[in-house]
């Protein structure tokens, strides 16, 4: 199998070389005629009987629950060969028939599955993308609505044929693995989809607030006691969703999960090496399991593929158990040294533990399960706890609270920035260093405080207390920074704006150059057709002529085309930093013929502060990693692009922005991957 196949094939992209269909691997099954036409059948009295119940008011969760029964079986009509087997033909029929009773059930005022306990399938509608999507919910006998409970949120392991009717028709019968099951402490547990399979990074990772926020507004959820749960490819999601929100969760459960190892290769342009350190190492994000009770695991025989690409032929590693015992590695590097058996060890002045399965393959063993299970319900009763010692590392502002410190701004991002913050005196007194941080937010402060940070005193009164660092010195912040300054939320790269609701915009007018509108035309389709197939929603898509204030107010916005057809691009072209006119691309000191360049950037749109701008980019990832652990952007803050007739065109310049939003030097070394 050569290197690429082989990459494939460890990220669980189903993709079946020659090679190995001589070997007995099947490629996926093509359903039959008259089998689409019975789902399509199906799927349309679904939607007829749907559709005056979605324009009844007030009943947009209990439409949810039956809407996902109908995606279900269209994204499969759309997307035929994610059937993959004859079984999940056979489920999409029987989700379809259930989506049909639910239909009906509720066209008569009756919802018997939101009734009872045990296991129910519900929906929710993303405010991400406008899509309906499903979760799981396991309600315990105990559960009487009385009083909030606890709640389990498990990330599943990779499953290569998930499409939402496997998902919905393999839930009630979910695997007894003790990977998954847990000791009943009374918890309400919910099984994210996460759009497929993704380790939980972009849509995916928007999916599990978003499915939490949902189970919230049905059920009493205590916010202090929400654990989160993975293993395997829910391990990497766990792994990345634990150390990037360590304040979020009462504690986490990480099993096995692959680590990543493309941020130590070198030949990576600057700007792709850069967001390596946000999405693809864990590991540089290891000290925030200071102040997040983690517990990690896995079997000591694991011999599942551990890193992405794939460690060297004859490296010597122990499969995905390295995940853990790399994390509590670097923690020890941090100052955290661990104690206790070489199987169960306690890393001291955290309330992480790491523990081993010994004679377990990919699994957990009834020992380790044991200790877990304690590990959980000791977590879960205390319920989430601010500790009055709190070290966390980011490499941007989108990632930037643990408790009660937030960095808002970095001196330089994709660069290390740490705080090491102590509190004392009823939490009036405070003890802080930093390390590459410009802006920084202290909560939780009662009343007047004395704030020591990088040896300089400054005074403030709470409940919050917002610092910056002007020449070298910190003063209290006087509101928020003059000009332009990469932000929470607003500081790139391009593929960040599509963490937040945002919306597609084509064009309608007539374009100074074809060959560069017909490629950001095929950049629009390539991305709608993509996300679609594997994060399981068409995007918001408008004309130009249709887009509203409110749009530009509620949503990030990319815009397709040139300043001659997109009327909107008109309007900002002129406040950005790539120069474009008709004739010419001008990105800092090099220029671009305008008829067979295309420039793609993410900007704070103009038209509305606080909201991104796109020019003519989706997600950057490749196709195959929206199916693998890891998903790498791969163009930076902005590129120039070369038109052709390919759907991904060669970068002739990709680069990023600096803190204040202005051009860095230009970078002509083509992506990787």
């Amino acid at each position: 199998m050569n290197r690429h196949a082989w990459i494939l094939a460890a990220t669980g992209l189903l993709w079946i070389a020659p090679a190995q269909q001589k070997k007995g691997f099947a490629p996926p099954i093509q359903p039959k005629p008259e089998e689409l036409q019975r789902l399509k059948a199906m799927t349309d009295e679904l939607e007829t009987l749907l559709k005056p119940v979605k324009a009844r008011r007030g009943e947009e969760h209990l439409v949810a629950d039956v809407d996902v029964y109908l995606k279900a079986g269209r994204f499969l009509l759309e997307f035929p060969e994610t059937f993959f087997t004859q079984a999940g033909i056979d489920h999409a029929m029987a989700v379809a028939g259930q989506g049909i009773e639910r239909a009906r059930q509720l066209a008569s005022g009756q919802t018997p599955w939101t009734a009872g306990k045990g296991r129910k399938i519900h929906g929710y509608y993303s405010a991400l993308d406008g899509s309906v999507q499903p979760y799981g919910v396991t309600i315990p006998e105990s559960y009487d609505g009385s009083k909030p409970v606890r709640l389990y949120v498990w990330l599943h392991g990779r499953n290569q044929t998930l499409s939402e009717a496997n998902f919905i028709f393999g839930f009630p019968q979910r695997s007894k693995s003790p990977t998954y099951v847990t000791a009943d402490v009374g918890q309400i547990t919910i099984d994210c989809y996460g759009r497929w399979n993704n380790a939980n990074h972009w849509a995916g990772e928007v999916d599990v607030f978003e499915a939490i926020r949902a189970v919230q507004q049905r059920y009493k959820i205590d916010p202090e006691r929400i654990i989160l749960r993975g293993f395997s490819l829910g391990g990497a999601g766990a792994w990345h969703i634990a150390l990037h929100h360590p304040s979020f969760f009462a504690a986490a459960e990480i099993g096995a999960g692959t680590y990543p190892r493309r941020s130590t290769m070198p030949g990576f342009p600057p700007h792709q090496a850069a967001t390596l350190r946000i999405w693809e190492n864990i590991i540089d994000w290891s000290l925030n399991a200071q102040a997040l009770p983690i517990a990690g695991h896995d079997g000591d025989n694991d011999t599942g593929v551990a890193a992405i690409p794939p460690d060297p032929p004859g490296t010597r590693h122990r499969g995905q158990l390295e995940s853990s015992l790399r994390v509590r590695g670097q923690l020890e590097k941090e100052g955290f040294v661990s104690e206790g058996d070489p199987d169960f060890l306690r890393v001291k002045g955290t309330p992480s533990v790491f523990l081993i399965s010994l004679n377990t393959g990919h699994s957990v063993s009834p020992l380790v399960r044991q200790r877990v299970d304690g590990f959980l319900k000791e977590h879960g009763d205390r319920g989430r706890v601010s500790p009055d010692h709190v070290r966390f590392v980011t490499y941007t502002a989108r990632y930037n609270r643990s408790h009660w410190i937030s960095v808002d701004g970095l001196e330089q991002h994709y660069e290390r920035a740490e705080v090491n913050a102590r509190r004392a005196n009823g939490r009036t007194a405070f003890d802080i260093t930093t390390k590459n941080v410009s802006r920084l937010a202290v909560r939780e402060v009662n009343g007047a405080a004395v704030i020591r940070i990088d040896g300089q005193e400054v005074k403030g009164k709470g409940p919050a207390v917002d610092l910056e660092k002007a020449a070298g010195r910190w003063r209290m912040a006087k509101g928020k920074p003059a000009g332009l300054r990469k932000s929470h939320a607003l500081q790139g790269p391009i593929d960040d704006a599509f963490l937040d609701p945002f919306l597609l915009v084509r064009p309608t007018g007539t374009p100074w150059n074809q060959a560069a509108h017909d490629q950001a035309m095929r950049i629009l389709a390539r991305f709608d057709r993509v996300y679609a197939r594997w994060y399981r929603s068409h995007p918001r898509i408008k004309d130009d002529k249709d887009v509203t204030d409110a749009d530009f107010a509620r949503y990030n916005v990319a815009l397709f085309g040139d300043p001659g057809s997109n009327r909107w691009i008109a309007k900002v072209a002129g406040k950005l930093p790539v120069k474009w006119s008709r004739d010419s691309i001008q990105a800092g000191a090099a220029s671009y013929s305008g008829a067979d360049h295309l420039p793609v950037l993410v900007y704070p749109n103009p038209l509305r502060p606080g909201k991104y701008v796109v020019i003519n980019s989706g997600l950057t990832i490749d196709e195959r990693e929206y199916q693998s652990d890891y998903s790498m952007p791969k163009l930076g803050d902005w590129a120039v692009l070369k038109t052709g007739q390919a759907e991904v065109p060669e970068a002739a310049a990709a680069g990023l922005f600096d803190e204040e939003w202005r051009l860095r030097a230009v970078v002509r070394t083509p992506p990787r991957w």
